[in-house]
């Protein structure tokens, strides 16, 4: 048996500078990982006789002094097991790899790639956060601002400014979902299964979960390093792609009013928001806004490179896993998010502009079919069929909403129903000209989900408790990895100032 003389329980500390979570400004990158997994395997595999008490101390200080080397400015940080290795070697003798029984660079990878991206989908979860925070209390702010919706890049129906942003919201919060349940799936650890089929060493695989902050193991040895472990980066790229894609649909609804001469809805100019044209000095190009696409379509071209390397190759293989590419298509998104947070607190309104926009074109037609259907009885599309005639009308003569005679409306009421009913125009002209207005458009919206303001309240409310449930998800996240870390360096301290028998 192997035994040694540990000198004092301060040159032992001197060695052991805390290398996990509390060190200021540690880096949890790959030789971070392969730091903790040695540590947890010294204090479980002592604890349960894989690795005898007598080796312990001296495998501790060993660990312990890689670890703080690395650690130093331009130490060696590893990111292989064969390369780890050898510096545990050379810090505590041959005796350190029975640390290896049962392990394989496989299962030791497949954890730390886990490890890594579990902490990037939660920097990724914080910035989401924040930008659909920006989203909700811009539409808080909007509830009641009138603006013109458009579909097919067309002017459609006005709606409330804010009940449009609340929809973004909306599709963020389907994102965020779509984080936590990916957690679930990548908060998994390997360690234990080695390569293919697990070991004949009766490893602690749970124990071992428990101190580098999983929820549990990858259950099949198979699974773990060989199937799942490919399937993150692919799951992780589909949640980067959705984000960016409302990022996208965002910014080229805002891209739109810059083709307008009399926008609605524009960047607040300088800060970086906008720029001037080197010719044409009437000129404000939305810098900010280019930016955030671009920097959408990054991530967009990152998320796909995960599927392509991913596709036709046998299990296991390392192309989609190297954790350099994919922390930075999370990055990529992670910067986009924070661009479009930029251009939420950028976006200048003008109610008044938008409002003249919406009273200049016909986007309140459809409510005269509506409101003659819900009130009248009048069939839909003979409802429709008029309130058509009244814009192609109105557009031949250069007529606004506000400016329809209401002798014909009457007239071209009574040729719209000729057929069907013999009763004249049943809107007097004061009802007729409300039912054309925008704003009592909105005001009168009764079904779940519109814009009117019981609605509005209900919905921002509801997005406002989504906000503050996801930060209390990340919170309790990064408080269980935290913690489980915290008790690994408590657990390995010990043995760091245990005597040799």
């Amino acid at each position: 048996m192997l035994k040694f003389k540990i000198g004092t329980i301060a040159l032992a500390t001197s060695l052991y500078a805390l290398p996990g979570i509390a060190q200021q400004g540690e880096v949890r990158d790959e030789f971070f990982w392969l730091g903790q997994m040695n540590k947890a395997t010294a204090v479980i595999n002592t604890d349960e006789g894989l690795l005898e008490k007598s080796m312990a101390p001296r495998i501790a200080i060993g660990i312990a002094q890689v670890i703080k080397d690395g650690n130093q400015a331009g130490g060696k940080r590893p990111s292989s097991v064969i390369t780890f290795e050898p510096l545990l070697i050379k810090a505590a003798g041959s005796e350190v790899t029975l640390l290896h029984a049962g392990r394989s660079s496989q299962d030791m990878h497949a954890t730390y790639r886990a490890a890594i991206m579990r902490d990037d989908l939660l920097k990724l979860a914080t910035q989401l956060n924040k930008t659909a925070g920006s989203l909700v209390k811009l539409a808080d702010k909007h509830a009641s601002t009138i603006v013109p919706n458009y579909t097919n890049g067309v002017a459609a129906q006005p709606n409330s400014f804010g009940h449009y942003l609340l929809g973004h919201a909306a599709g963020l919060e389907r994102d965020a979902q779509r984080i936590r349940e990916a957690y679930v799936r990548i908060d998994r650890s390997a360690m234990g299964t080695t390569v293919l089929n697990g070991s004949s060493w009766p490893l602690n695989r749970v124990r071992m979960a428990d101190y580098l902050g999983f929820a549990t193991i990858v259950d099949n040895a198979y699974d773990a390093s060989q199937i799942s472990s490919m399937e993150h980066p692919v799951e992780v790229g589909a949640i980067v792609t959705s984000i960016a894609l409302h990022s996208g649909n965002f910014v080229e609804d805002v891209m739109t009013q810059y083709a307008q001469s009399r926008p609605w809805m524009l960047l607040q100019e300088g800060g970086g928001n906008t720029y001037v044209s080197s010719a044409m000095p009437q000129k404000r190009n939305p810098g900010l806004l280019n930016k955030t696409r671009r920097e959408a379509s990054t991530a967009i071209t990152l998320a796909m490179g995960a599927v392509m390397q991913t596709h036709n190759i046998t299990p296991g293989m390392p192309d989609p896993k190297e954790v350099d590419a994919n922390s930075a298509m999370v990055n990529s998104a992670v910067n986009f998010l924070q661009s479009w947070d930029k251009v939420l607190n950028a976006l200048v309104i003008s109610p008044e502009r938008a409002l003249e926009e919406l009273n200049s074109d016909w986007t309140a037609s459809q409510e005269l079919a509506d409101v003659l259907m819900r009130k009248y009885k009048l069939p839909f599309r003979v409802g429709h069929h008029f309130a058509s005639n009244v814009v192609d009308y109105a557009k031949a003569n250069n007529l606004k909403p506000l400016d329809f005679p209401y002798a014909q409306a009457k007239r071209i009421y009574a040729e719209a129903v000729k057929n069907d009913s013999a009763a004249g125009f049943p809107m007097n002209e004061a009802e007729f000209r409300a039912t054309l207005d925008p704003v009592a458009i909105i005001k009168n919206r009764a079904s779940v989900g519109g814009p009117q303001p019981v609605e509005m309240a209900r919905m921002l409310k509801a997005a406002t408790q989504n906000l503050a449930q996801q930060s209390e998800w990340i919170k309790g996240k990064r408080t269980k990895i935290d913690a489980s870390l915290t008790l690994l360096d408590h657990d390995f301290d010990k043995l760091l100032t245990m005597r040799a028998n």
